[in-house]
Parts: structure tokens; sequence; C-alpha cells
């Protein structure tokens, strides 16, 4: 069922899901499992797994030479979406991203997500290799989200890459696009940032997900300024509780977001680890009280792996 379908059932009432890291490679699908069975009583209707590109090792030869190998760290999205689809019997929503795949890549990609009766995709642009200073586009792929967006669409009107394709079936995929209430921070401007935005829905889009906040103000007012430009479509709110003091650092650092300064002195003023956990769960729940009195259709959350401080919140939430 499409996200979009799943809201439109609920009749205003706010729903939970949650996002998945690919275990790293090598290592099973167990690490997916826990987090899912931990959960399920809450009955997300809907999963997100995330895709991850390709980066850089460096292997040494005897004649010490290095040769760069391309390697990916994460792999298995389509399959682990597959897997959920068929244990848990909710929908899977994969991402997709431009870095790291050539566009007949994606297509077929896309051609596997359809057979395998997938109904979403959140199509993003994706970040840069660690190596890299700036994202580099894969030679013979998508450069940017607006581009990944309209391969998605195309191939909704039965449109190939491959022109001599006859009786091309349609997809029938519901895209979501990440939205950005402080704005990405390759943006020159918040406006700049909602233009592209703005772009994306006009092309199509039929959902948002934003980048996690801890000030609900911010949400509000990017929903706000979103109805007032015609942007109708839901806006899902992406969450992530604090759960050790040093995120103060690595979160605005990593996803370039603002932490409340009244959040930051009250982490600060904490005299253990679990002081500061149950800080970050306590702001978190007040934070989803507020967005479910909002209306906010959805309450979606960055697990990273770690489903216990979600579990504690929902629990207090629905």
């Amino acid at each position: 069922m499409k996200i979009t379908e799943h809201i439109n059932n609920a009749k205003g009432k706010t729903l939970f899901s949650f996002e998945l890291l690919p275990p790293v490679k090598g290592q099973s699908i167990t690490s997916i499992y826990n987090t899912i069975d931990a959960l399920m009583e809450f009955n997300p209707p809907f999963i997100d797994v995330t895709y991850h590109r390709e980066d850089y090792i460096y292997k040494q030869h005897a004649n010490g030479l290095l040769e760069r190998i391309a390697y990916r760290k994460r792999p298995g999205t389509v399959a682990i979406c597959a897997a959920i689809m068929n244990k848990y019997k909710v929908d899977a929503v994969p991402h997709l991203i431009c870095g790291g795949f050539t566009k007949e890549e994606t297509e077929n990609a896309l051609i596997d997500l359809h057979f395998l009766g997938i109904d979403n995709v959140l199509v993003l642009r994706g970040d840069a290799r660690k190596a890299d200073k700036d994202f580099v586009p894969t030679p013979g792929g998508h450069a940017y989200a607006t581009d990944l967006l309209q391969h998605v669409k195309e191939m909704n009107n039965g449109k190939y890459l491959h022109e001599d394709i006859e009786n091309s079936e349609r997809t029938d995929f519901c895209i979501g696009v990440a939205g950005y209430p402080e704005k990405h921070f390759e943006a020159p401007n918040f406006q700049t940032d909602f233009n592209y935005l703005k772009k994306k829905v006009d092309m199509g889009a039929d959902f948002i997900v934003t980048q996690m906040f801890f000030d609900n103000s911010k949400y509000k007012a990017f929903v706000e300024q979103c109805r007032a430009h015609d942007i109708n479509i839901p806006i899902i709110p992406g969450l992530k509780p604090i759960t050790s003091a040093r995120q103060l650092i690595t979160l605005p650092k990593i996803f370039h977001i603002d932490i409340p300064l009244e959040l930051s002195e009250a982490i600060d003023a904490c005299k253990s680890p679990h002081a500061v956990r149950e800080l970050g769960i306590e702001w978190m729940v007040q934070q989803c009280k507020e967005l479910v009195a909002f209306g906010a259709p959805v309450l979606h959350f960055y697990t990273m792996g770690n489903p216990g401080p979600t579990k504690r919140i929902v629990e207090q939430v629905f």
C-alpha cells in the first residue's frame, strides 16, 4: 500500500514508523529483525530502509603501491525490504540515491522493486563519499534528486531508458522526497532550498520526510510555508532522541541542525550518561506529543540500529 493511502486511511490519526540501516557487510539480518521485533507492538504501517553508496578502501601491495578499491559498506537494501514484507507483512520503503549508481542500475533496481510489489520509494541525492569534499556523481548516473525523481516518474508513465522497449509496463511508485526545516547544508539560504523542494513537489512527489529537528517551531513554520505555497502533500517529521552528550557536537556537525539552547544547557548540566539519555527521551516525548496535537501525519524515527529509546518514547505517546 502507498504511504499516502496509509495516511488517508488513518483519518487524521498520527501513525508511527521508523528507519533502519542495513547491517554492515558480512553481518546477518538478525540485527534488523531484533530492531523490528522491539517496535512491532506499535503497528508501524511502513518501515524505511536506507541505501548507501560505495566508498573506497586502499589495499597495499607487496611493491608498496596502493590500490583504490570501491566497496559498499552496507549492501542489501532491496533484499532487506523483501524480507521485511515477507516476514512482517508491513510495507517497506527503500531509499533510492544518486551516488554510486548508473541510470541503468537505478532502473534495474526499480524493476526489481516493482517485481517485489514494493509500492513506495524515498528519492534522495545521497551523501558524498568520505574521501570526497563534495558530492561527485557517478559517471552515467544522476546528479540531483530531481533527476532521480524524473526517472521514477517516467517509469510510472511506462517510459524506460531504452526507447526500443515495446509494451513496457507502467510502475506505480509512491514517491517521497526529503525536506529540510533548517535548510540543506549545501543550499546558500533557506529560500533557495525551499524552491528546490517546491520543484520536486511540482514534478510529482507524493510525500515529504524531514531531516531530524529538536525545535517543533521549525517544523511548524516549515509546514505553514509549504501550505502557503501550495505544497499540500503529507509532511512527515523525522525524529531522533539525543542519547549522549557527544551528540551535541556530532549531530550538528553531521546533519547540520541546531540544538535548542534549553536542551543543550540541560544536557551540559547532567551528571551522568544515564541522566543524558533520560533527558533526551523526555525531550523527545514532549516533542512527539506536541507534533501529534499539531496534526503530524506520522512520527518517523531514525533508530540508528538502537530501538530502545524509540520504544520508550512511543510507549508514552501512542
